[in-house]
């Protein structure tokens, strides 16, 4: 499987794309207006048709939007998992991929998966590949959320040591297929998780070879 044309240039680039946090920090003044955050809705084949504020286009029974999905592995063929932020608004504190989120409107999901890997991980992914889009509709029955995705995953090699931002990650984990299927039995994970792991595991293959187990 290629690689993405321009992963190289995106990836050098990071520095130029914007933001997007969870949670926007507002100084004490009331003449300051924070910009909602916007995710792009797409129709069932992936177009765009639109915009929603982030918080509206998670509220049931959700709005189809554009998403992306990031799974990394070490030289030995683990997974990287992170434990998302108790802190943050939808399924905190639970196990999940590497990186998961949202493009900006216009954002191509190969940037911003690269963006936001860097920003919660602190690494700029290697070998960075498409692995196949899924479309889901999986409710979070703890926020009361609806996660109505069309997902853009990809695969790719971290050789860095990872540097989280605490208020994105409480935890990262390197696991074999093994070991993961012990922690999904006994800790909580991301209700989409499996959905976007199974769709993306042959390019994992490609990513890791045969003998990783994946």
């Amino acid at each position: 499987m290629p690689l993405i044309p321009g992963a190289v240039a995106a990836r050098d680039n990071l520095a130029d794309v914007r933001d997007e946090p969870d949670k926007v920090a507002v100084p004490d003044s009331e003449d300051v207006v924070v910009d909602p955050i916007m995710l792009e809705l797409v129709d069932e084949a992936g177009r765009t048709v639109g915009t929603a504020e982030k918080l509206a286009a998670h509220q049931p029974p959700g709005q189809l939007h554009r998403a992306f999905s990031v799974f990394l592995f070490d030289p030995r063929g683990r997974l990287l998992l992170q434990r998302r932020a108790l802190g943050k608004y939808h399924s905190p504190g639970v196990w999940s991929n590497t990186c998961c989120g949202h493009p900006l409107p216009g954002e191509p999901p190969f940037v911003a998966a690269a963006r936001r890997t860097a920003e919660e991980l602190g690494v700029a992914p290697a070998l960075l590949r498409e692995a196949g889009t899924v479309r889901y509709n999986h409710p979070d029955p703890l926020s009361g959320l609806v996660e109505q995705e069309f997902n853009h995953l990809f695969a790719g090699v971290v050789e860095q040591e990872v540097r989280p931002d605490p208020a994105e990650v409480a935890e990262t984990a390197l696991v074999t297929p093994q070991e993961l299927a012990q922690r999904h039995e006994r800790l909580p994970f991301s209700a989409w998780f499996m959905t976007v792991l199974d769709a993306a595991r042959p390019a994992i293959r490609e990513v890791t070879g045969p003998a990783a187990g994946w």
